[in-house]
Order: C-alpha cells, then structure tokens, then sequence
C-alpha cells in the first residue's frame, strides 16, 4: 500500500510543533485572504527540507459575492462589479485575483492548487464553459490543479471535465469516490459536519481508500483534525500483526 501524506487543512498547532508532526499542509487562509506573498516565502523558508505545501485558491475565482465567505475580505466588493467575480468568470477581476493567487503559490512553493467550489456551481453550459476557458488558459508549470465540485453533479461529468482539463478530483473518501487523477487527494470534512470526530472504523475505511499505488494526500478539515490526523498517521504506521510460529518438538 500507498504510504498517504497525511496533514490538516490550516496548520492545526505552532508551526515549529506542525512540521515535526507532519509531512503536509493545506493552506487555508489563502481561500479567504491572501497573505502577503513575503508570508509565503517565510513559511517556506521556514519549514524543514522535504515537508511539502499545498494551498486553496482565493474564493475570488471560485465564489461569487453572495457567498458568506466573502465577509472575510479585507474590502467589500462594490455592488456594481459583483457580477465580475467568482465561477470562474472570463473577467479582468478573475484573472487578477488569479495573478495574485499563483504569485503567492510560487513564494510558498505549493505543489497543488485546490479550486474548491461551492453548491451553487452547478454544471449549467455557462459554467462548464467558464471552467474548461479558466483552465486552458491559465499557466501550470510546476504545480497541480485539484478541484473539489460540490452540488449536483454527475459522476461522468466530473471524470470527463477532470481527464479533459488534467484536474485532480478532490472528495472526502468516506462519501465520494475520487473519479480521476494521477494523485489522490483527500479531504476529510467530518461526516456529519465540522464537529464530526472520525471513529476507529472511519480510519479503517480512510485507509483502504488509501490503497494502490497512487501517491494518496490526506487533509483532514474538522475541528479535531489534529487529533484524528495523529490518529490515521498512527493507523497507516502499524505494521501488520503476524502470528508467532509455535514450534513443536517431537520425539525420535
């Protein structure tokens, strides 16, 4: 089996604690934010050889301004340009929200990009239109492109989608199925919610989904990631229990 990457999506302890615990982290406040990217050259320097990033897109490409989210931007969205932003739009806003997002994955090193969308993007012939432009034109050297649909979709859309734009289906393997891609990457999300503490049983079934060859992240988002992401690393370490051999002496 695979041995997964295991991490927290946000660093979940002190950074310093964070790295000797982990191999990866998923970025977060990137979704809502976006740090200076001077931020993103300090964690990088910052982190020990080997340990690895990956971060969320800035919810201005993903996300329209009636999301909630939006409320933690440092400035409003005029109301007039509100129907600039978000789905992916072919707009000028877009590409420089865009710009900035990449320019700070670059400081930051991040291997994958997740363009997490919300329910409300549903594959209309807009936004199926909006989502194969943004990712034919924008520039992947170096880094991977991870995009976790939410809402109604069908299972052969998001494989078609994923294998024409080379995306990764993110999903929480213990409710979806990742449909498509070289990487699996795994977010788990709580299955009845943020508060959701995953049992010694969800582990179990986390690491099967876990198995093949395919390199396998694992991001937990709850708020007891911590704990569970020791718990699954823990899990995946054992080494499988094989029975002493009983050795019977016969007479001659």
């Amino acid at each position: 089996m695979t041995q997964a990457k295991v991490g927290t999506c946000g660093f979940a302890m002190r950074q310093p604690e964070y790295y000797k615990t982990f191999p990866i982290v998923e970025i977060q406040q990137t979704f809502y934010k976006l740090p200076r990217v001077s931020t993103g050259a300090r964690w990088r320097a910052g982190a020990p050889a080997g340990f690895e990033f990956t971060m969320k897109a800035w919810q201005l490409i993903t996300h329209e301004p009636s999301s909630p989210t939006y409320r933690r931007l440092a400035k409003p969205i005029p109301h007039e340009f509100k129907d600039r932003y978000g789905a992916f739009r072919p707009t000028e806003e877009v590409v420089a929200a865009w710009t900035q997002t990449r320019e700070f994955a670059a400081a930051l090193g991040a291997s994958i990009i997740v363009f997490q969308c919300p329910p409300s993007f549903t594959p209309t012939p807009e936004h199926i239109a909006n989502l194969r432009r943004f990712f034919a034109t924008i520039d992947r050297t170096g880094w991977h492109a991870a995009w976790e649909p939410r809402g109604d979709w069908t299972a052969d859309t998001v494989h078609g989608l994923c294998r024409e734009l080379d995306l990764l289906h993110v999903v929480d393997p213990l409710k979806d199925r990742s449909l498509y891609g070289a990487i699996r990457y795994y977010r788990l999300h709580g299955l009845t919610g943020y508060r959701y503490v995953h049992t010694d049983e969800d582990l179990e079934r986390l690491k099967a989904a876990c198995g093949g060859d395919l390199p396998t992240y694992c991001l937990f988002n709850n708020l007891f990631m911590a704990e569970d992401a020791v718990r699954f690393q823990a899990r995946l370490a054992e080494k499988a229990k094989r029975p002493r051999l009983r050795i019977v002496k016969t007479a001659r």
